[in-house]
Parts: structure tokens; C-alpha cells; sequence
């Protein structure tokens, strides 16, 4: 973890939001989140899906009316196999560059992560950090099927080659915007592991997802990068706080429950020096939105920490070891909703701080 970062219940963002244009989007990042703004997805374009953005480089990658997915059995996918593997060796053993290669991001599935740098570019005053994204490991192999219209997670040769593509994608996040001179932070996100342990994923062990997360991690901390998983919903948080992430982002506003009835292992979490980013500011129902305030939030919020501090972890450590997020993404909400969730996120953070930080 980088030993130059302090979260101090800064807030920061989850990733999507429900505009048209990246430039708007950085705009809103930096109004609102400026000490750690991200690059924005925007779900209204069909290439920034969840999948959809990471999917290029991808060996054997078909697409047949708008739906992309695995031709394993094509004729040339053995080739494009040993194609991306001899790509992947070549970057990992420094004998190319990331930038070039299958595996950096370019302007057409991610246009908001260039308007970003383009900005970051123009700062006179750097940022505390800086954020990124990227769908996890679990979520992309289930989120993307072979020709058979099998999640490519249940096969072991493609599941491994989806783990090398995210984790050089999010190495080459990292090395990107180490230009600048600041901590970076790239998310993992992973919805689908709220349906782990599921009779939908029963087939899937706890060993092949620590699996997945070491190697994506570790690629960011390769580049000096801090790691977060996101889940927002409920899940097994005992596989995630036992990860090496160094951030655990999860919805504090509906799902907190669920998280302390892991307290040993959140107490661990914590005393190696792990970051909660807190989704205390609803994003889900819009009903909840629209009721809360500043005041309401931080009072729950509060309400949480001392059931934290009930744990025999200090007070002041939790403080500089969390962050305010909205509990996910606001893509699929309204422009006036959304206003509302990032307007909440970064004044709740605000009187926190000044509370309990006297800035």
C-alpha cells in the first residue's frame, strides 16, 4: 500500500455515470471529487458495458448480432490463443511495452479514461490519488460465454487467459497514470460474487477466486498500485477481507449488517492497514435518495463506526483508514439523482472531516 496515501474520509466515486459526453463527466468528477477524481464509464454507450470495455484483446473474441463471446471452436482460435500468450509473456518479461500491446485501452472502449489523463494534464495541483477501474476477474468470466453459451470461467485455459488480459489491463492503468506523480487506486468490480456459494456458482470453489484476485492484485501492486474490490451487495466477505486488496468498498448503506458478522476478519482487515471504502450514500432506490441528507447519512454512519469501535479498534484508525463513496455506480439513474448522490458523497465527507479532522 502506498505509504504516501491517507484516505481521511475523502470521498471518492464508484465509476459510471448517465451522461453523453467524457468531457461533462470529468467536469462533474472534479466539482465533486477532486482530491480523488476517477475516469468516468458511461453506460449509454454499448462498448462501456461492464464486459464490453475489457473485451478487447481477448483471444478468440467473435461478435454475432451485437453479442460478443469465445469461437473456440474456430478454426484460427488456437493460433489467437498462443498469439495472446506469447503477447502476454512479452509484456510481462519487459520485452515490449504495455503501451501498443493487446492490453493497453485505447479511445474506443474507453474514451473517459483519456479525457481524464487529458485533464489530469492541465492541473496546476496534483490530486491526493487517483482512481481507475476495472471488472473483476469473477464478473468477466461469467459475464462472458463460449460459442456454446458457457460462462468462460468454467473453462480453466480461457478463465486464465481472462485473468492475464484484467490484470495487464489494470497494470497498464496504473503505469498510465503514474505520470503524474500520485497514489493510484484501480477497483475491482465485482457484482457477481454476491451470488457466490449460490446454487449458481456452487461449482465454483473459494481457492479459484483467491486465485483470481492474487494474480489481478498483485499485478497492480507490481506497478505500485493500491487494489480495492467493490461489491454492491452482499457476498462472502470473508473471501475478500482474507484477499490481498488493499481496499474493501461495499454498501454500507444496506448491507453493513452483512459485513459485521465477519468481525474477525474485518478486525484483521483493518489492523493490517486495509481502507473501507464506506457506500454509505444510497444509490440503489431512489426513494432513499431522494429521503436522506447530510445530517441522516452521517448519523448512521456514526452509527457504524462505534459498532466497528465495539471491536477494540480504535476510533482514529478507522477514520484514516476509511473512505465516503456512494454504495455503486450511478449509470442507470436519473441526471437529477445522480446530482443528489454526488452532491451527498462529497458533503457528508465534508462534515466528517471537519469534525473529526478540525480542516
Amino acid at each position: 500500500m502506498s505509504s504516501s496515501f491517507q484516505a481521511n474520509c475523502l470521498p471518492v466515486l464508484i465509476g459510471s455515470l448517465p451522461l453523453q459526453g467524457h468531457a461533462e463527466s470529468v467536469e462533474l468528477v472534479f466539482k465533486y471529487t477532486p482530491q480523488i477524481p476517477l475516469w468516468v464509464q458511461l453506460p449509454v454507450y454499448r462498448e462501456e458495458g461492464m464486459v464490453a470495455q475489457f473485451l478487447p484483446g481477448f483471444p478468440g473474441l467473435a461478435i454475432e448480432k451485437d453479442k460478443s463471446f469465445v469461437n473456440t471452436a474456430d478454426p484460427s482460435f488456437d493460433d489467437d490463443l498462443l498469439g495472446f500468450y506469447k503477447d502476454y509473456l512479452s509484456v510481462s518479461e519487459g520485452e515490449t511495452d504495455l503501451d501498443g500491446s493487446r492490453f493497453a485501452m485505447t479511445t474506443d472502449t474507453a474514451g473517459g479514461f483519456f479525457a481524464f489523463i487529458e485533464h489530469l494534464r492541465q492541473l496546476s495541483h496534483l490530486p491526493a490519488a487517483l482512481k481507475g477501474q476495472i471488472t473483476g476477474p469473477i464478473t468477466f468470466g461469467l459475464g462472458l460465454t463460449d460459442e456454446t453459451g458457457k460462462a468462460i470461467f468454467y473453462n480453466e485455459q480461457l478463465r486464465d487467459a481472462a485473468v492475464k488480459l484484467l490484470a495487464q489491463k489494470a497494470r497498464w492503468q496504473v503505469k498510465s497514470l503514474s505520470e503524474f506523480g500520485c497514489p493510484s487506486i484501480i477497483f475491482f468490480d465485482e457484482p457477481a460474487l454476491a451470488g457466490f456459494g449460490s446454487s449458481a456458482m456452487i461449482s465454483i470453489s473459494s481457492k479459484e477466486v483467491e486465485k483470481c484476485f492474487e494474480e489481478v492484485i498483485d499485478a497492480v501492486h507490481d506497478e505500485n498500485g493500491m487494489a480495492g474490490i467493490h461489491v454492491c451487495a452482499n457476498a462472502d466477505w470473508s473471501l475478500i477481507l482474507e484477499s490481498n486488496a488493499d481496499i474493501i468498498s461495499f454498501d454500507a448503506y444496506a448491507f453493513f449488517d452483512k459485513l459485521m458478522l465477519y468481525p474477525d476478519h474485518l478486525k484483521d482487515f483493518i489492523e493490517r492497514g486495509g481502507i473501507l471504502a464506506w457506500g454509505i450514500v444510497p444509490t440503489l432506490n431512489s426513494d432513499d435518495i431522494e429521503k436522506e441528507t447530510t445530517e441522516s447519512i452521517v448519523a448512521k454512519w456514526e452509527d457504524q463506526v462505534g459498532e466497528i469501535s465495539a471491536l477494540g479498534i480504535e476510533k482514529s484508525t478507522i477514520l484514516a483508514q476509511t473512505l465516503i463513496t456512494p454504495s455503486c455506480g450511478t449509470g442507470s439513474l436519473s441526471i437529477d439523482l445522480t446530482t443528489k448522490v454526488l452532491t451527498l458523497t462529497r458533503h457528508v465527507s465534508d462534515a466528517i472531516r471537519a469534525t473529526e479532522f478540525k480542516y
